[in-house]
C-alpha cells in the first residue's frame, strides 16, 4: 500500500512533520509512506494561474497514491494559510477528487487540532476537492512538544495504540 503524507505547514520546525515521520517509521510494514512538503509550493493566487512544475509533481504523487494522510497544525482555530493555498492548487489539479484521506494533527495545546481538523474535513469535502475522509475517526496529538522521545518516537503507549487503531481502520477502508 502506497500513501503520501502532507505536512500541513511550511514551518521549518513542525510537530506535524515529527508525527508523520513517526508514522512513516512505525507503519513501515503496513504501508510505504512518502512525506510531501507544502513549503515547496508557491502561493495560490487565482484560478487563472497555471500550475507550476512543483504543483504538478506534487499532484502526480497524490494521484499515484492509494491514500493520503494530512497532518495539520491549528492556527487561530483553523488550518494554516499555506495548507489552504496547497489545497487550492490540488483543487485545480483534481488530485484529491475521490481520494481517501486520513486527517491527523499535532499541537502544543490540550485540545490538539480539533477545530482545524473539523475545518479541514469540510474543506476536503467541498465540490472542488471532492475528497473522501474517514468518517467518525480522528487523531489529535495533544501537548505534542512533550510527546516524542529523543529518537522521534511517541512516548505514550495509549497514544500509540490509538494511532495504531486509526491507521488500521484507514488501511482497511482504503482496501475496500
Amino acid at each position: 500500500m502506497k500513501f503520501v503524507a502532507i505536512v500541513g505547514t511550511n514551518a521549518d520546525f513542525s510537530l506535524n512533520r515529527n508525527l508523520l515521520r513517526f508514522m512513516q517509521k512505525h507503519f513501515t510494514k503496513q504501508a510505504d509512506i512518502e512525506i510531501l512538503e507544502i513549503k515547496d509550493l508557491e502561493a495560490f493566487h487565482d484560478a487563472s494561474q497555471t500550475p507550476s512544475a512543483q504543483v504538478i509533481a506534487f499532484s502526480d504523487k497524490i494521484h499515484a497514491a492509494d491514500g493520503v494522510i494530512i497532518s495539520t497544525p491549528e492556527y487561530d482555530h483553523t488550518i494554516p494559510a499555506p495548507l489552504a493555498s496547497a489545497l487550492e492548487w490540488l483543487g485545480q489539479t483534481k488530485a484529491l477528487n475521490h481520494k481517501k484521506v486520513m486527517i491527523t494533527g499535532a499541537s502544543y495545546g490540550v485540545l490538539g487540532t480539533l477545530r482545524a481538523q473539523e475545518h479541514l474535513r469540510r474543506i476536503l469535502q467541498s465540490p472542488n476537492l471532492a475528497a473522501n475522509t474517514l468518517a467518525g475517526e480522528e487523531f489529535f496529538l495533544r501537548r505534542a512538544a512533550q510527546a516524542f522521545d529523543e529518537e522521534g518516537n511517541l512516548k505514550d503507549t495509549q497514544v500509540v495504540a490509538q494511532l495504531d487503531q486509526y491507521f488500521a481502520d484507514f488501511v482497511s477502508w482504503v482496501k475496500d
